[in-house]
């Protein structure tokens, strides 16, 4: 069989965060509300009903142009674009052509530039739902959907793999949440992705033939859905067959695409300027004001994390998948230098490696385990700092602390609260210490008398023994001391 190359391109639909919907004043915080109780003659498109843009979208959508290094088009406008679907109230929807917002932008994912042909924004549709009624088969419409603000991205066709379509997907997902100009929510259609993808034998200059799969909403569809669809594309050419453009839907159930319609082109939609609404300027002065709004972005974190902190690569990407998780971290870190009176770069590095084991170890793990986010505990950054500063004056084990951090996970109390209410702190006391010594001696003559034959194994296990008999609250060096003083 020949090789052949796979060519991906990806649109994007973010829906933005917005108290009002994209043309109206309705609420666009629609999920999970009775079906069409969130309309009105503007969203529904009903005669005389105009549209007024919300500027919010529009400086969201600003903000994504510049992030995602487009050029911003100072003279933007919308425009309809016509087709007729059930879920499309108005026949049309509102939506940009020529003159988007955003255009000419790139990306990185991972070492490759993936460049991004446009970003405009436009207004969600309705939403259709398939059921059973009176043991028909129905499809019932829910508007409450229609006229939420949508950003759509649109890639070059610069993705050659699945993989990496997946990867690309999650990075703007990760930049919209950066932004915080979207929850890109794909449980709540906050996301969804439509691919274009065809195939060429390898080397071969000019394109395959595209087929759009269509309405795509996780990343693991994503990559299933295109997966599937690059194998059965070959799989046609292989056989002598011709592929048609067309658009199709990834049917999870079955793990298969299945053909839906001829793909429309940019003709069939009769795109012309929307004539309710006027052009779009943007001064020089607003989008100064938004490029100092634009928050540090992930790439720029996680090497400032590598170059300045000296974390690896791998923790630095961690830390930074997540904005909150990157803002704890940092918090947490800030907290714990400024305990420490010494500051040097070598105890900030030292510090700020052990709270990226801390983050990336115990605190996922628990997060993990509960199915929580960041934001939903009240364990605050300056308690894990408090907890580690006790490790470092020996009032607290590595294990007993693990123990308090459970309870601080749990309750969001102190860690000197939870060790004195628990009676967690570390026996230091070396007197107590060595009265247990000298009772863990007398039950184990076996291992004293294997010490003195010169088996060094027994005095680590009679450490073992102090320790457990403690909780492992006793002091190590403390223990070995006496061990090897009552020895002699």
């Amino acid at each position: 069989m020949r090789e052949y190359d796979i060519v991906i391109g990806l649109e994007v639909h973010v829906q933005l965060k917005s108290v009002t919907k994209m043309f109206c004043t309705n609420s666009a915080s629609y999920f999970g509300t009775s079906p069409n109780s969130h309309t009105c003659p503007v969203c529904l498109g009903l005669p005389g009903a105009l549209p007024v843009p919300n500027k919010k979208a529009l400086e969201s959508a600003l903000k994504i142009g510049l992030a995602l290094n487009c050029s911003i088009n100072a003279r933007s406008r919308f425009d309809r674009k016509n087709y007729f679907y059930p879920d499309l109230p108005k026949g049309f929807q509102i939506s940009q052509y020529d003159l988007p917002i955003a255009q000419n932008g790139w990306i990185f994912v991972g070492n490759k530039k993936i460049r991004i042909n446009r970003a405009h924004l436009e207004e969600d549709t309705g939403k259709l739902i398939h059921a059973a009624l009176n043991k028909q088969k129905v499809s019932l419409i829910d508007f409450n959907r229609s006229g939420v603000p949508l950003m759509e991205v649109v890639s070059e066709p610069d993705i050659e793999s699945p993989a990496e379509a997946k990867a690309y997907a999650k990075k703007l997902h990760q930049i919209m949440r950066y932004l915080d100009v979207s929850d890109a929510d794909m449980e709540k259609a906050g996301m969804r992705f439509d691919a274009n993808i065809s195939v060429k034998p390898k080397g071969q200059k000019n394109y395959g033939v595209k087929v759009e799969v269509k309405n795509i909403n996780s990343f693991r569809f994503l990559e299933k859905a295109l997966v599937y669809e690059a194998a059965r594309q070959i799989r046609i050419l292989e056989a002598g067959g011709k592929l048609m453009q067309e658009t199709r839907g990834w049917v999870e159930t079955k793990g298969e695409t299945v053909s839906q319609r001829t793909k429309e082109t940019s003709p069939d939609y009769r795109y012309f300027p929307e004539p309710d609404l006027p052009p779009l300027v943007f001064s020089k002065e607003t989008m100064a004001k938004l490029k100092l709004e634009i928050p540090e972005l992930p790439d720029s974190r996680k090497n400032r994390f590598k170059e300045q902190l000296s974390l690896s690569d791998n923790d630095a990407e961690v830390l930074t998948e997540d904005k909150k998780t990157a803002d704890w971290f940092e918090l947490a870190l800030k907290d714990y230098l400024e305990i420490s009176k010494n500051q040097t770069k070598e105890i900030a590095t030292e510090k700020a490696k052990t709270i990226a084991n801390w983050v990336i170890g115990e605190l996922r793990r628990l997060l993990n385990e509960q199915l929580k986010s960041i934001d939903e505990i009240n364990l605050q950054p300056a308690s894990l700092a408090e907890l580690l500063t006790l490790i470092d004056k020996g009032e607290v084990s590595n294990q007993t602390a693990k123990e308090v951090f459970a309870e601080m996970f749990s309750t969001g109390n102190k860690p000197t609260k939870i060790i004195s209410e628990k009676n967690l702190g570390k026996i230091i006391d070396r007197e107590t210490i060595n009265n247990l010594v000298v009772s863990i001696l007398k039950e184990n003559q076996e291992a004293v008398d294997d010490y003195k034959k010169g088996k060094q194994a027994s005095l680590s296990y009679l450490i073992g023994q102090v320790m457990r008999r403690t909780a492992g609250k006793a002091d190590p060096f403390l223990v070995r001391q006496s061990l090897e003083k009552n020895l002699k």
